[in-house]
């Protein structure tokens, strides 16, 4: 008898079983219906809720930041300032609110 891989022990347990996959982000369109009956979808919704998702995942930051090569020391001046920003911030906030 020749070599047949469809005789392999477990092959269709593997593709019957089908396993849902981790396929990222989902939105659902609702359907809106009217007062006349009409089903529309909101697809400009969807959209935005979509946007609103991958905006708070860091998406847009992420294809921004790819978008050129930044070097090591760029990146490490970047973080430095950003630091400074926020450290002074947080100066201005205690001085308005407590006053030293």
């Amino acid at each position: 008898m020749g070599y047949n891989k469809f005789n392999k022990r477990g092959f269709r347990d593997k593709k019957d079983k089908q396993v849902p996959k981790n396929e990222g982000m989902t939105v659902t369109v609702r359907q809106i219906k009217d007062k006349d009956g009409n089903v529309t979808s909101d697809v400009n919704g969807a959209l935005r809720v979509l946007k609103k998702k991958l905006m708070r995942d860091g998406f847009f930051q992420e294809i921004r930041e790819r978008g050129h090569f930044t070097s090591k020391g760029e990146k490490k001046r970047k973080a430095k300032a950003a630091g400074k920003r926020r450290y002074l911030k947080k100066l201005e906030k205690r001085q308005t609110e407590l006053g030293y």
